[in-house]
């Protein structure tokens, strides 16, 4: 008698007019296929929001309990990443005790702006409070600021305002000294270009204000210097 699980044309021809019963699948195919399935199922946690997770919590099985778990953790992982990256927004003091642990394990992705700075000094005084506008600004960004020989032993003080860029532990860029910052005249758009240069912020600034600034400054001084030829007609008229 031919076996009518067999894989023949004629079985195939039989099973498809209803004469033969379908082909039984062998254990290990369904249990193949019930695998696949549960994977394609757990495929789509890795898309599901939180929020989602929660709301089809009650059509989940005992089985992909602990898949769901995993991804909830992977998820819930992403938004505590995203949420550092938004939790600063100001200026906060450190002492040397803290600079490991603020700066230097700031984290990844981090951005930190240290301003090392002494009470009595104008300009220092003026950096610290164009900082706390430039913190609101660029929330992404820790601005951090310690009084100098706090943070550094024996730092000079001809040395400030000092600040530090760091990225992910890592000093990228340094201005030292009044100087750099070219005085009590520093603006805050001027730093905010100067912090951008170096990476730590995203300026929505087209051009160096300094720039404007030095523009300007160079028109006014042409037009206060009298041309040669109104000097020649000054003295033709004597």
């Amino acid at each position: 008698m031919q076996d009518p699980n067999a894989d023949t044309e004629w079985n195939d021809i039989l099973r498809k007019k209803g004469i033969l019963p379908p082909k039984e699948t062998p254990k290990e195919e369904e249990e193949e296929e019930q695998q696949i399935l549960q994977q394609s199922v757990v495929k789509t946690y890795e898309d599901m929001t939180l929020e989602e997770l929660e709301e089809n919590e009650d059509e989940f099985n005992e089985e992909d309990e602990l898949a769901i778990e995993m991804y909830r953790q992977k998820r819930l992982a992403e938004w505590k990443a995203n949420q550092i990256k938004n939790v600063f927004g100001e200026v906060m003091e450190i002492s040397g005790q803290d600079y490991v642990q603020e700066v230097n394990k700031a984290g990844q992705g981090i951005w930190v702006v240290l301003h090392l700075y002494k009470q009595g000094i104008p300009l220092c005084t003026l950096i610290n409070q164009h900082l706390s506008q430039l913190a609101r600004k660029f929330p992404q960004t820790k601005f951090l600021k310690s009084i100098s020989t706090t943070c550094i032993p024996n730092y000079p003080d001809r040395n400030l305002p000092t600040v530090f860029v760091y990225f992910e532990g890592e000093m990228k860029a340094q201005y030292i000294g009044p100087l750099v910052f070219g005085g009590m005249n520093l603006k805050v758009e001027e730093l905010e270009w100067r912090l951008s240069e170096s990476g730590a912020v995203k300026t929505d600034l087209e051009e160096n204000p300094r720039k404007q600034i030095e523009d300007k400054l160079m028109s006014s001084i042409r037009c206060s210097i009298p041309s040669r030829r109104d000097s020649e007609s000054e003295e033709d008229d004597d």
